[in-house]
């Protein structure tokens, strides 16, 4: 009972220096995102923060994952500016609530467990159109907004850009190579800080982005009409928000399970993200799901524990409520330069290493799946067609292997031995191994090492018995499987068959 209430591992060694340390960096890293995605949806720059905070904590204490960090994600934010644009602010948060309602009822149900039907070439391309998204947002910070609209840096400003952008590189490249008590990211934030503080360096800072001074998260019941219109109004955008949150979340554990060699649970990163998300929508937040890059730079740090993602919780809330004008100081080019090394980092270069080694049709799946991303910023969409395409490339694959070994024995019947799944997409190649015209008058059909996987296999069945019939022939099947047998019992009505049962026989991926 007593490990069934433990939040945490009090057995792990927690090194509470790195995790202290990482935390703020993190924190430094959240908060222009969040402040820039919640702009960007229209919201205000605080209910970008509250997210930040309140995605941060609740699933630092609750979730699956050591070391993973959650928060105000772009990933989940976009799918909520057509709403807000049409309904306004009040009907995002009925929709937060309602999507963390979801990610809830997916934990209970343990329904994570199906983010492993996501292959390794999704992985790939998922995680690279994440590096080339973070990549590219880095670039926008080179712009400045104008009376005229946006317009790239120039001149001297543009030239202090690079070269601050390229010493936070610099050092985050080179200072690991002197120590690694501090995290590097860190060490670059505070050096470029405290250059252009001392030398009065005029350049971009947090504040450009926004004010992030505020109180605490207000508790808030969304001020929206309780009947069953505004549900469906809600539903649509709560439902893939759900879905893309819950994607994100589950594959970023994934990666993290890579990286730190250790395994995560899905299930209840599902129900931490849904509790974060209910909670979000009655406290005015945005809403959210887990952080690549975040993460990525969590994990850089040296955290591994859930310290980390508490520290930088805590420390964003700190901010809102007394350190804004400190963090408002903080120069862009720092955190650009922290997320540019984070984005280089992220990028699976593996992938380009082994894709001579690849099979044609993964190396394809990871380059749309990585387009799909970049393009259209719909990472849930980039998985589905990911995951889609290569179901439907395993299914031809499978449909070509399957293969029959013919003998007659000594009785004079016919022996069809079938390796391979009887399927939608290998009855075809099946039907034409039979000879009916010139099989002998009693055949054997053994399904050893094979599956009657579907209905479509079932009609094939059918339609073979139906043939030997008309020839006089008696078609008897087995070796079939428990699971096997049930579909053909339940298609009695629709089928003729002679089953010879083996009821020691068990299929190999049967438990």
């Amino acid at each position: 009972m007593f490990s069934r209430i433990n939040l945490f591992d009090f057995s792990q060694k927690v090194d509470y220096k790195t995790e202290v340390l990482a935390g703020l960096t993190v924190a430094m890293t959240m908060i222009p995102e969040s402040l820039s995605f919640a702009i960007l949806a229209g919201f205000s720059p605080l209910t970008g923060l509250y997210a930040a905070f309140l995605m941060g904590l609740i699933t630092a204490i609750l979730g699956g994952r050591p070391g993973m960090v959650s928060g105000g994600a772009g990933a989940t934010v976009v799918v909520l500016i057509a709403l807000m644009q049409s309904h306004g602010v009040e009907y995002v948060f009925a929709a937060v609530v309602l999507a963390g309602v979801i990610q809830l009822l997916v934990g209970i149900f343990r329904l994570g467990k199906f983010i492993r039907l996501v292959p390794q070439p999704v992985m790939y391309g998922f995680v690279n159109g994440l590096a080339v998204i973070i990549f590219m947002a880095q670039i926008e910070q080179f712009k400045v907004v104008t009376a005229s609209g946006t317009t790239w840096l120039s001149g001297s400003a543009l030239w202090i850009m690079l070269g601050l952008v390229m010493l936070t590189i610099a050092i985050v490249v080179v200072f690991p190579k002197l120590t690694k008590a501090v995290p590097a990211s860190l060490v670059a934030i505070i050096v470029v800080f405290l250059i252009v503080l001392g030398f009065g360096i005029d350049t971009k800072t947090v504040k450009d982005i926004a004010s992030i001074g505020g109180g605490f998260p207000p508790f808030h019941i969304p001020e929206v009409p309780f009947n069953f219109d505004m549900l469906k109004i809600i539903f649509p955008y709560a439902l893939v928000m759900a879905g893309v949150g819950l994607i994100e979340s589950l594959l970023t554990l994934n990666v993290v399970d890579e990286i730190t060699g250790t395994k995560g649970r899905g299930n209840k990163e599902a129900v931490a993200q849904g509790t974060a998300n209910v909670v979000n929508g009655f406290f005015t937040g945005m809403g959210g799901c887990a952080m690549i890059a975040q993460s990525f730079v969590n994990l850089a740090a040296g955290s591994r524990a859930r310290l980390s993602g508490i520290v930088a919780a805590i420390t964003i809330l700190l901010i809102i409520l007394f350190g804004a004008p400190v963090i408002e100081l903080v120069p862009m080019a720092a955190l650009t330069g922290v997320m540019i090394m984070v984005a280089i980092g992220t990028f699976e270069w593996i992938s380009l290493r082994i894709v001579n080694k690849m099979p044609r049709h993964d190396i394809a799946v990871g380059i749309l799946v990585a387009v799909v991303t970049v393009w259209l910023h719909n990472l849930a969409l980039a998985v589905l067609i990911g995951v889609i395409i290569s179901a439907l490339v395993f299914a031809w694959e499978s449909a070509k292997r399957i293969r029959a070994r013919k003998y007659n024995d000594e009785s004079g019947i016919k022996h069809y031995e079938i390796f391979g799944p009887l399927f939608f997409g290998s009855v075809t190649a099946f039907n034409e191994k039979f000879d009916v015209n010139h099989d002998p008058e009693e055949v054997i059909v053994d399904f050893k090492e094979s599956r009657v996987a579907d209905m479509s296999a079932i009609e094939a069945l059918n339609k073979l018995t139906e043939r030997y019939q008309k020839a006089g022939k008696k078609l008897h099947l087995r070796h079939l499987s428990e699971d096997c047998r049930t579909l053909l019992h339940n298609a009695g009505s629709v089928i003729d068959v002679n089953i010879m049962e083996d009821p020691k026989y068990i299929v190999a991926t049967d438990k």
